[in-house]
């Protein structure tokens, strides 16, 4: 309100002025002659200062009518001009609209009028590096995954484009099944822009679907330089590839090198089971048995596995089944409650005919958790305590249907592998397998292929077939002294 007072006050003393001034040009003597042509024309003050204001109002005229025509001869001529700047701006606001258009449809799935808006904003544009990623996405919308290749690849010849264009042929190529080439693409976005996660992950997975364990290891270092990667998941996943690289140390012709990557996985991750595993073995190879036992130890300490038991036999494969007990109870004190270390002594003094120490290890978990390698070990005590036959059959016959106990299961996807790998084998994941029971219910028709008896001898796998079920039954109709074969017989 106080505003509006104050405008009006001004208006008021402006107006006031002029007309002040105004009578006082009116009462001044005199004024101004001009002769034009032989004619005199005398005007006032007052008429002096009107036609000097007529005369400055018509030379801006003329001023703006000569820059017009100069401005019109510009466009003519095909120059930039305030009329082309106009227009410009005209067809630039119906291309940014038609865009952003394109993309609300594209946000809703209408991928065709996508396209068309995609369409529309070019021919207003001017702008490929905009247009071309939204032709491209709603190409592939609407399936037509010819047009989104030609729009990737326009990207890649505009510098900052040029990442957007790798990594859009790179998914074309993974949704086709070219691994080899969008492994190879990968490497490239990679290498724009090494701060990409997604691009980490898919060059890392891809490296280890293809084996290239020693390009996954540069790019989780990359992972971790970058801060995308938390560094005990990084020396975690640095085992798990440290491993991978090493995996023949089992065959005879095994490197030095590879024996090296056996024992550096298990230093970077010391619960890393096959690490573990793979690194004994390597000690072993070279006759370092204590450093073997002390690996093997702390590792049981931390997860107790079949696995591990297998090559803690392997370092004194000419003992006997006695000796081999007695040595054993290194892990059996580390772990005396755990499961796994239930099984395995029973399985020990099962082989040493020691049947009432066996059932004394194997207590309640043949009813806290039957699965087939626990029921089985429970047919081989009863036989050899000298049960009768319908007892021993009862037993096996719970254990051909008995669920097979921990496995390697894949966290993200529940699929069940023989043995541990890398990268699952169903869904390509990397690093997700865990030794566990599976969630999803699960039938063994055999006996577990991890019911090791640690007889004397290299432990060899001995996995019976489904056709082998009814030898494990006629088995359990043999005489009392044949409770080892009975054992053999279920693994």
């Amino acid at each position: 309100m106080l505003w509006s007072l104050l405008k009006i006050l001004v208006f008021v003393a402006i107006v006031a002025l002029l007309a002040f001034g105004g009578r006082l040009l009116m009462e001044t003597a005199g004024g101004m002659q001009i002769t034009v042509a032989g004619t005199e024309y005398t005007l006032s003050a007052l008429q002096s200062v009107i036609a000097l204001g007529v005369l400055v109002l018509g030379v801006w005229l003329f001023l703006k009518l000569l820059s017009l025509l100069v401005a019109t001869l510009h466009f003519l001529n095909g120059d930039e001009t305030a009329l082309s700047r106009y227009w410009d701006k005209g067809r630039e606001r119906k291309g940014y609209q038609a865009l952003a258009d394109g993309l609300m449809a594209l946000a809703s799935g209408e991928g065709r009028l996508a396209l068309a808006k995609a369409a529309r904003a070019e021919k207003y544009l001017q702008k490929p590096e905009l247009t071309d990623l939204l032709v491209a996405q709603a190409a592939e919308m609407s399936g037509d995954t010819h047009k989104a290749a030609e729009a990737y690849k326009r990207l890649l010849s505009n510098q900052p484009t040029r990442f957007v264009g790798v990594r859009g042929i790179m998914k074309q190529k993974l949704s086709e099944g070219d691994t080899d080439t969008a492994r190879q693409l990968a490497e490239k976005a990679l290498a724009l822009r090494p701060k990409h996660e997604e691009v980490q992950d898919t060059l890392l997975r891809l490296q280890a679907q293809a084996e290239d364990w020693a390009g996954a290891r540069k790019t989780l270092s990359t992972k971790l330089k970058t801060g995308t990667l938390p560094r005990d998941v990084f020396k975690r996943r640095d085992a798990v590839l440290a491993l991978s690289s090493s995996k023949s140390i089992l065959d005879e012709n095994a490197t030095v090198e590879q024996q090296e990557q056996a024992i550096e996985a298990n230093r970077l991750s010391p619960d890393l089971v096959p690490a573990a595993a793979m690194a004994a073995r390597a000690y072993i190879a070279r006759g370092k048995k204590r450093a073997a036992v002390r690996l093997l130890k702390k590792t049981w300490e931390s997860q107790p596995h079949p696995d591990l038991a297998h090559a803690f036999a392997e370092i004194e494969p000419e003992e006997t089944a006695a000796e081999r007990v007695k040595r054993f109870d290194q892990l059996a004190r580390i772990k005396p409650l755990n499961d796994e270390t239930r099984l395995v002594m029973a399985e020990l003094n099962i082989v040493a005919e020691d049947f009432p120490e066996a059932r004394r290890w194997l207590s309640d978990l043949a009813k806290r958790a039957p699965d087939a390698r626990a029921l089985t070990l429970m047919a081989a005590i009863e036989r050899g305590e000298g049960a009768s036959d319908k007892v021993v059959q009862g037993w096996l016959a719970k254990a051909l249907t008995a669920p097979r106990g921990p496995q390697w299961v894949c966290d993200s996807c529940n699929h069940i592998h023989a043995e541990w790998a890398p990268v699952c084998e169903h869904c390509s994941s990397f690093d997700t397998l865990s030794w566990k029971r599976p969630e999803t219910p699960e039938v063994a028709s055999t006996a577990a292929a991890y019911m090791l008896p640690l007889i004397t001898g290299v432990l060899e796998d001995k996995t019976a077939a489904p056709a082998e079920d009814a030898e494990i039954l006629e088995a359990a109709e043999e005489e009392d002294g044949e409770a080892k074969d009975t054992v053999r017989e279920a693994t």
